[in-house]
């Protein structure tokens, strides 16, 4: 059983999964797909800022998907030809997109425990911001684009799209010239509010940053009426994110007429199994092909 809430209809109503110049390796193919691994759109610390790209060959929808690659907001590599597996578990929900013909960026951030949480946002946001400026070459329309992440990759999917601005013109990088919104979010399991986890900062090293930025890198505090459409998705037995966490920010979908969504599934704990994760991959890709059908009306 699970419990589906609509924030058009009801308006009051980290971390375990998957979840310059610039050069790339070449293209891996299959019979249906070409994967493009190590794309860089940004360099730190000496090392290189990385994206994959899985490009259907037919079908093509002319739109893109980024896959938040974080867990405890670490980024691990896996071959990215996995992810066209549709028995390569945890992977096949985005072997899904893959088969609806979405382009799917993989995209990975600076890890703890060198890097942190306000470290990892301002990655992924440089990340859109270099897909949309080379949005022709992966053959996306930069207006229809979405991000999806589960734990504290979906805290970055909402980051993404709380926080989402135009660019800055007068910047000297051309890839911060550019916007970094988002035109859908699928948000799995996420930490909302920041300063309810630095009491984990052992476990998860990331959140050992300065406790004053807490509000800047929590989407509960970021939502305003031009966010984009939102679906979020939680087990009621989460015991590392408790559900409370989409509710509240579902509630400020809701009170600021945010498309948004919130289903949560009974009995599911962190990390979605078997038909659980089948249903959320269900959502997903219906969210998805609603709203990225057309370019964002904002834009």
């Amino acid at each position: 059983m699970h419990l589906i809430q609509s924030a058009t209809k009801l308006p009051r109503c980290l971390i375990i999964v998957l979840a310059c110049c610039v050069t790339a390796a070449p293209a891996i193919a299959n019979d249906n797909f070409d994967v493009t691994p190590d794309v860089v759109y940004g360099h730190k610390a000496g090392m290189a800022l990385t994206f994959d790209v899985i490009t259907p060959r037919e079908n093509a929808k002319n739109v893109g998907v980024l896959f938040m690659v974080s867990g405890g907001w670490v980024s691990f590599w896996f071959p990215p030809e996995h992810v066209v597996d549709m028995q390569a578990r945890p992977f096949n929900n985005l072997a899904a997109l893959s088969e609806e013909g979405y382009t799917l960026f993989l995209v990975r951030h600076g890890s703890s425990p060198y890097f942190k949480v306000p470290d990892a946002v301002s990655d992924v946001r440089r990340a859109v911001r270099y897909i949309r400026l080379h949005a022709g070459e992966y053959g996306v329309d930069p207006n229809r684009l979405g991000v999806v992440g589960g734990s504290a990759g979906g805290h970055l999917s909402l980051m993404l799209g709380t926080t989402g601005d135009d660019g800055n013109p007068q910047a000297d990088d051309v890839i911060e010239q550019q916007s970094d919104r988002v035109a859908a979010v699928v948000s799995l399991y996420p930490p909302t509010q920041l300063d309810e986890y630095f009491q984990l900062d052992q476990q998860f090293p990331a959140l050992q940053f300065d406790h004053n930025l807490a509000e800047s890198v929590s989407p509960l505090m970021h939502v305003t009426p031009d966010d984009a459409p939102t679906l979020l998705v939680h087990g009621d037995k989460d015991e590392l994110v408790p559900a409370n966490n989409s509710e509240r920010i579902f509630e400020r979908f809701g009170e600021e007429n945010v498309d948004a969504e919130l289903i949560v599934i009974e009995g599911a704990a962190h990390g979605f199994k078997g038909e659980d994760a089948d249903r959320a991959t269900r959502a997903m890709v219906t969210w998805f092909n609603k709203h990225l059908s057309a370019p964002a009306s904002r834009e």
